[in-house]
């Protein structure tokens, strides 16, 4: 059995209607909003305006109070001063006058006598051999200053080259390459070695190093101001390591 659809119950043929409705519905109520008055409330409506009366304390002016500061400590009490009674003797010293009449005499010293007592008693250091007057004399060295110093140095190389145990360097399983000892020693006023040091890689290099420079002869000692003196030698020794 069909069901049939009564044509009156179709919502869609008063579509145009229910929209004038709403039309007419929206501009009656903007109508009324506008045409609505508001009236002002007097301040008696509101209700009682309570005032309360601000009680204003009167704040007493303070006097800022300053710390008192400690009195300083008092000076420390003075030593005891012990009295001396007069029954003690004091010595006297007189003072005699420089001054010098016309008859008394006076030695003058010759200036040469004087340089000599100066020179006596004046003890030089060891002195620097770069800046030495006259150097150390080794044995067998013979010709001028120059040649005499020159002579010198060779002398110290050659007894060091012959007399170094040069084995050393492969016993002490050192690094190949270069090794220096460095050795100061000073030649004294009577030309013997003294005061020997050595600073090298290994302490039995600078062992033998001090064994050889004391081994040096003695020497005629140097000269300065025709005074005999000590003098700073320094003594680099260069070993080469082979492995």
């Amino acid at each position: 059995m069909e069901v049939k659809k009564n044509p009156k119950a179709a919502l869609e043929n008063y579509t145009g209607l229910f929209l004038q409705l709403g039309l007419a519905l929206s501009l009656l109520i903007v109508y009324v909003s506008i045409q609505h008055r508001v009236y002002e409330r007097s301040l008696s409506d509101l209700g009682t305006l309570i005032v309360e009366e601000q009680i204003v304390e009167d704040i007493p002016i303070t006097e800022r109070i300053e710390q008192i500061k400690p009195p300083p400590p008092p000076p420390p009490a003075p030593e005891v001063i012990e009295v001396v009674t007069d029954e003690a003797e004091v010595e006297e010293t007189m003072l005699e006058s420089t001054e010098i009449d016309q008859d008394d005499k006076v030695e003058v010293v010759d200036i040469d006598q004087v340089e000599e007592v100066v020179e006596e008693e004046v003890i030089l250091d060891d002195v620097p051999f770069a800046i030495i007057e006259d150097a150390p004399i080794f044995p067998g060295c013979k010709g001028n200053k120059a040649a005499l110093k020159k002579c010198l140095q060779e002398k110290i190389m050659g007894h060091v080259g012959k007399n170094f145990d040069t084995n050393l360097t492969n016993e002490l399983g050192l690094e190949a390459g270069k090794k220096r000892v460095i050795v100061l020693f000073s030649i004294d006023r009577n030309g013997n070695i003294s005061k020997v040091q050595a600073r090298g890689p290994h302490a039995r290099l600078e062992k033998e190093a001090i064994r050889v420079v004391n081994s040096l002869p003695k020497m005629i000692p140097a000269k300065q101001r025709g005074i005999p003196v000590g003098v700073k030698y320094t003594l680099p020794i260069t070993l080469e390591v082979r492995i």
